[in-house]
């Protein structure tokens, strides 16, 4: 899977297959600027810092949140040092355009000393997965061998538990991996994260990789590199990660509970009455976000911070 996909987003254009959501609504990313921001008040307001995205896309996120910020929080526009998190050379030609002044790297060891304010959206969907089945009363985890799938015996997966036959759990071991370094790094050198992907708030069984090409589901076997390879994000298993490492965890929430705590809808009413032709467009991209049919409740966000941190933009009790 890790090849599959460093390969896809070396030579494809993925979105030709999916969309995310700051491609779906400027207001996403104006709303995480300002979660950053209020975060940088609440951390003490270093100048500079390390204003950082993992997988950036197009770079459009970012943009917004800095056009956003830039006019509301100059303070905190000033003092942002972007960086991005980003392996593909085609991506950072793409992300180059929208933020020019990013530096990049290719992997978040790379980043840095200081305090740090991360966003990461529909990241760890894409970090690679271990599959294990209950077959014949003990488990056994799936493996890809000549194009397709084949068992081998192995340890039970976690949480060790009795299962039916044929019950599949998914253990995201990079996922917890990346995790377990950020929560370290916020331990050590203060900052907070956000994390807003799809996937349960609880771990439990289930098979959830899918592959997307061209806009369709694809056989995730099929071609490798040619499709967009992901899996449902497991917050429990994250969450508990970080809060081994020390570190506070907040959530997760469903997004669209988080984005209306940001102020979605007054956000929506201003900009639908500055631009009445397009308004039904700017109210079906929140919609989109927040509806819990459609991104709203499948989604979710997840703060990771500093111990000592207060609660960050949307998660106050």
């Amino acid at each position: 899977m890790a090849r599959a996909t460093a390969a896809y987003y070396a030579t494809k254009n993925p979105f030709r297959d999916f969309t995310t959501a700051p491609e779906i609504s400027q207001i996403f990313g104006e709303l995480l600027g300002a979660w950053a921001a209020t975060v940088w008040q609440q951390i003490g307001r270093p100048k500079p810092f390390l204003l950082t995205e993992a997988g950036p896309g197009r770079g459009t996120l970012m943009r917004d949140a800095r056009r956003a910020t830039s006019r509301v929080a100059p303070d905190f526009h000033a003092a942002a040092r972007v960086n991005f998190i980003e392996t593909s050379p085609r991506l950072r030609a793409i992300q180059r355009d929208a933020v020019p002044d990013a530096i990049w790297h290719d992997d978040l060891s790379e980043i840095p000393p200081g305090q740090l304010i991360l966003l990461a959206n529909e990241f760890l969907d894409a970090l690679p997965i271990r599959q294990f089945v209950r077959a014949g009363g003990t488990w056994q985890e799936r493996y890809v061998h000549d194009g397709v799938f084949v068992l081998q015996r192995a340890a039970a997966p976690a949480p060790s538990t009795a299962a039916p036959v044929g019950t599949i759990r998914e253990q995201g071991d990079a996922a917890c991996a990346w995790t377990k370094t950020l929560a370290a790094r916020l331990v050590a050198q203060g900052g907070a994260a956000l994390i807003l992907d799809y996937g349960p708030a609880r771990s439990g069984p289930g098979d959830s990789l899918q592959a997307l090409r061209s806009g369709h589901p694809a056989d995730p076997l099929a071609d490798p590199g040619t499709a967009d390879l992901t899996a449902h994000v497991d917050f429990q298993a994250v969450a508990e990660v970080a809060s081994a490492e020390g570190a506070a965890r907040w959530g997760p929430l469903p997004q669209g509970e988080f984005l209306a705590r940001l102020g979605l809808l007054p956000r929506v009413a201003a900009l639908a009455s500055c631009n009445p032709d397009g308004a039904a467009a700017i109210r079906d991209g929140a919609h989109r976000l927040a509806a819990p049919s459609r991104m709203g409740q499948l989604f979710k966000a997840l703060a990771i911070t500093h111990p000592a941190a207060p609660p960050p933009p949307g998660f106050e009790a």
